[in-house]
């Protein structure tokens, strides 16, 4: 739901959303991303089968002029050939050159979530809101994303995620907010958050 309204899916019943210093609430979606803002969804969503290239090219139309849908359908080679080029340049990014022509569908839940973050990345946003990238994952998919997150971070790319996998968001995050039922619980640094006893009584189930 937090993501739905910063990105204008869902209008705001209260308050407002500001990004960069500049109100955004009331403005469409793609108008929000066009300011620097991509998303990936708890759900992957993807176009089995296509091949991986194909998919992440799809991310590719809010920087172009003709929009994604003329390019697959060779209405303008021009824009075509560069909206494969970014998705391309996206997936080696993030060390995901190896799967640029498999089957999409084919592809492990890793590799699906990384894939998705490539699409997200070719809108060039400066900032990344993920929706609970880590489920479903095994360890070392997991592992793989935080070095994608690290990667990233280490770019200069502001992330905002959503995750119920404690140890990941331990490993990559600067700053905590902890929801319960909706209500905040804290916030603050992951040492802060690791010793805080509401925290540790709404995850652990003890106080202690």
């Amino acid at each position: 739901t937090t993501f739905n309204l910063v990105t204008g899916v869902l209008p705001l019943t209260s308050g407002e959303v500001t990004y960069r210093g500049e109100r955004i609430s009331g403005l469409a979606s793609r108008e929000i991303s066009r300011k620097g803002m991509a998303r990936t969804f708890q759900h992957v969503k993807m176009i089995p089968d296509m091949t991986v290239l194909e998919n992440v090219a799809l991310g590719a139309h809010t920087r172009g002029s003709k929009g994604v849908a003329s390019a697959m359908l060779r209405t303008n080679s021009d824009e075509e050939r560069r909206l494969f080029k970014e998705a391309q340049r996206q997936l080696e990014r993030i060390g995901m050159g190896d799967y640029l022509h498999e089957q999409a569908g084919n592809l492990a839940m890793g590799p699906q979530r990384l894939m998705e973050i490539a699409r997200a990345l070719c809108a060039d946003p400066a900032l990344l809101l993920l929706d609970e990238p880590a489920a479903g994952l095994r360890h070392k998919e997991k592992q793989a994303l935080a070095d994608v997150l690290r990667q990233l971070k280490g770019e200069g790319m502001s992330i905002l995620l959503v995750e119920h996998d404690m140890d990941l968001v331990m490993q990559i995050c600067d700053h905590l907010v902890v929801m319960e039922f909706g209500t905040l619980l804290t916030q603050g640094t992951p040492e802060h958050v690791q010793q805080d006893p509401k925290v540790r009584a709404a995850y652990l189930g003890t106080e202690h």
